[in-house]
């Protein structure tokens, strides 16, 4: 059975390898500070690294746009709490991911955008997030980054088993580990949310 989930996240990493979409994504803000400046010296990824970062990187950014709107929105204080945290630790791995796709020489555009994908926060999700109120939207919260987090550690378990770019391999396991930590923090959230 664990096989046939990295085989199937394999495949997945490897069929995104090849999607493409238009350049003008809506991004989180860049990191203060951030400039313009030539990217660092690239050296081209294979497949399964370039999947692996096309796919965490978009993930990351829609995870952090709906844990944003938790500031406004969460009733329960320690799920407004959590997700300031978690959008902090987001915003910080994106800090990591769009240097790695700038070393293997890609764009920083979403080649995912208007693709259903699981642990995707979608377009869709975020507009029902602005709608749903009190505790719906804790729980709607909860469950959207609770799919995020599963989904994203399991691409990254297949990135840390199958990429071939040390720098790749060292990221997805620190996001592996990363998701742990969080899944077990959600666990103790969501028994008090449902």
């Amino acid at each position: 059975m664990k096989a046939a989930r990295t085989t199937a996240a394999l495949s997945l990493l490897l069929l995104l390898a090849g999607c493409a979409a238009p350049a003008d994504a809506e991004r989180p803000p860049a990191r203060p500070g951030a400039t313009a400046s030539a990217p660092p010296l690239s050296v081209p990824a294979d497949p399964t690294d370039a999947a692996w970062v096309q796919l965490m990187t978009p993930m990351n950014e829609q995870a952090v746009v709906l844990l944003t709107l938790a500031g406004n929105r969460a009733v329960d204080p320690r799920v407004r709490s959590w997700a300031a945290t978690l959008r902090t630790a987001q915003n910080g791995e994106l800090a990591r991911l769009r240097p790695l796709l700038a070393r293997m020489g890609l764009p920083d555009t979403n080649v995912h955008e208007g693709h259903d994908m699981p642990g995707m926060v979608t377009e869709h999700d975020l507009a029902r997030a602005r709608t749903v109120e009190g505790g719906a939207f804790d729980r709607f919260l909860v469950a959207q980054i609770g799919d995020h987090l599963r989904q994203s550690a399991q691409v990254s378990r297949s990135e840390t088993k199958a990429g071939t770019r040390p720098d790749a391999r060292r990221l997805a396991a620190a996001l592996v580990s990363a998701r742990r930590a969080e899944l077990d923090r959600l666990a103790g959230l969501s028994s008090r949310t449902g």
